[in-house]
């Protein structure tokens, strides 16, 4: 060890006598029980998120213990604190608006705490990015430990996983063809242990985005939640924070341009969830870091899907972990992938998959030659409705909707979707394009409202996808043609507050571009009366408003990253 402060005498409380603080500090310390030994080692800080209002940590305890236990034997003492949780399901409007709380919450504990490195520990959807987001800015050593994702339950004779299980017979309930006694069964049924979704959902693309990072462990993005693997996990989690306090690896060493493509190279191949790309974009923009539209499409046409799960395929989690998990994925790109890149451990890319590999199982991960998909699962648009660009999952779409002309039917909100959608005079065919405004991080915090469901007089009619567009975003377990984070925002006058209903769209995915078949003069007219919608009065939600960049910007606020929005 240096001469450098560390363990509890790091960032000692100013009272204008740092002698004073020490034993202060210490006196508080041993009211805590902890002897005089261990008050003397360093200190790994365990960023713990459990909540009555987060069903995806339930087995937080057990991993805040077993990281514990970690730490302990390898010397160092372990100080668990609590952090924002943020429960997918469980916030409105929705959990985005919340995620850059997190990531200051997380961010300044790191900072404020006497702590020589951290363990952060999350799983739900926005909780992974919020603490690598936090992470990434307090820069101090780090490791990232995921909850784990869900087993899957049974119903009648059918395997069944959050969430695209849950959307396909909620889209069979509205067609008719489910009854009110089946769906009630299905609840039940769902989600049957602890953890994330069960299938490759936004929880579990950011547990692979992490570990392709190189921030936690490898081996650990799939391993089930209540899997004894995921407590062995934990505790070798805890063993290498306390090595990362004598190597001192920080974030910014591991999070880099290279690492950043790397991930977004696993991303394709796992066809991950878009939500993905607004993390990661906010991730590494903490560090200035951006990846180009243009680069993220040329990653996406070199790389194919090589995992075959829901929700563009047939698996599950489970079956990925038991397949080979992230070491078979990343030994398949391998030709692809910076090998220069250092994780945690302080091991290059190469280093790691130069060790032996183990069986993989090729009907969920594919040989490189055999893919899914010759190419990724998303692509970037750009075109006259939005110049500052959308998202595309080709991988969940239709292919025979990629090249589409269609009629424009308005839903001028959420309140306007959820009151009209299902009327049965709205004037809507098969072949016409569904758009949704005020959607995006100004308007509505950007929920998952992009997910707008079939207009229930066509679902009964055994229509199943339309093209949908919208300034919102989509769950990572949903599936359908739909254009997602349309920037600018229709509230900040973005073209698409320009959309009426009869307009003409046309989406080119050949092209990367959706444009708005509307002469640029009667668009400027359109936006020349457009007015923003109320702004909050106070609080967070006003401080959200005013500082919230656009999705290409990873929605993180203005004063937090380091890439010019």
């Amino acid at each position: 060890m240096t001469d450098e402060p560390h363990g509890l005498d790091r960032g000692l409380t100013n009272y204008g006598d740092r002698d004073f603080a020490r034993y202060l500090r210490r006196s508080f310390a041993r009211s805590m029980g902890i002897s005089v030994g261990l008050l003397n080692k360093p200190v790994v800080g365990i960023a713990m998120t459990p909540s009555g209002f987060n069903n995806c940590h339930r087995g937080m305890p057990e991993l805040v213990e077993a990281v514990s236990r970690g730490v302990l034997a390898a010397g160092a003492l372990p100080r668990p604190f609590p952090t924002v949780s943020l429960g997918e399901v469980f916030l409105n409007p929705t959990s985005m608006m919340y995620r850059n709380l997190m990531a200051m919450d997380t961010e300044e504990m790191i900072g404020a705490q006497p702590m020589d490195a951290v363990v952060l520990i999350g799983g739900c959807d926005k909780t992974v990015p919020a603490q690598l987001m936090g992470a990434a800015s307090a820069d101090l050593p780090a490791i990232q430990l995921v909850t784990g994702p869900m087993s899957t339950g049974r119903h009648r004779g059918q395997r069944l996983g959050a969430c695209t299980d849950c959307r396909g017979f909620w889209a069979k309930y509205r067609a008719g063809t489910v009854d009110a006694e089946e769906i009630t069964e299905v609840e039940g049924r769902l989600s049957v242990t602890q953890g994330t979704c069960a299938v490759m959902g936004t929880a579990s693309t950011m547990a692979c985005i992490a570990e392709a990072l190189g921030l936690s462990l490898p081996g650990t993005a799939a391993i089930p939640a209540v899997h004894s693997d995921r407590l062995v996990a934990a505790e070798e989690t805890g063993r290498a924070a306390v090595r990362l306090i004598e190597t001192k690896i920080r974030p910014s060493q591991v999070i880099t341009e290279k690492s950043v493509e790397n991930a977004i190279r696993v991303l394709m191949a796992v066809s991950g969830s878009t939500n993905a790309i607004v993390h990661l974009t906010a991730i590494a923009g903490r560090l200035g870091i951006r990846v180009s539209p243009e680069r993220f499409n040329q990653i996406s046409d070199e790389t194919p899907v090589l995992v075959d799960l829901k929700p563009v395929g047939q698996g599950y989690m489970e079956d990925f972990h038991a397949a080979g998990g992230m070491g078979a994925l990343l030994r398949e790109l391998r030709p692809l992938l910076h090998l220069d890149t250092v994780d945690v451990e302080g091991r290059t890319l190469a280093e790691r998959l130069d060790e032996p590999a183990g069986w993989v199982d090729r009907t969920v991960i594919r040989p490189f030659a055999e893919p899914v998909s010759a190419v990724g699962g998303l692509v970037a648009l750009s075109g006259s409705l939005a110049p500052d660009g959308a998202i595309f999952k080709r991988a969940a779409a239709t292919p025979a909707l990629f090249e589409s002309e269609g009629r424009a039917v308005v839903f001028t909100g959420l309140e306007d979707l959820s009151a009209r959608i299902d009327d049965p005079d709205l004037d809507v065919e098969p072949g016409d394009i569904l758009v949704l405004q005020n959607a995006g991080p100004h308007a509505a915090g950007m929920p998952e409202a992009g997910y707008l469901p079939i207009p229930k007089k066509l679902a009964r009619a055994g229509v199943t996808d339309m093209v949908r567009i919208s300034d919102a975003r989509m769950s990572g377990t949903a599936f359908g043609s739909i254009v997602l984070h349309v920037a600018p925002e229709a509230a900040v006058g973005g073209p698409l507050a320009a959309v009426r209903d009869g307009d003409r769209i046309r989406l080119s995915i050949r092209d990367r571009r959706v444009d708005l078949l509307v002469e640029a003069d009667e668009i400027a007219r359109r936006l020349a009366d457009h007015r923003p919608p109320p702004a909050p009065a106070r609080g967070y939600k006003a401080l959200y408003r005013r500082t919230v960049t656009q999705a290409p910007h990873g929605c993180d606020f203005d004063f937090l990253t380091k890439v010019d929005a």
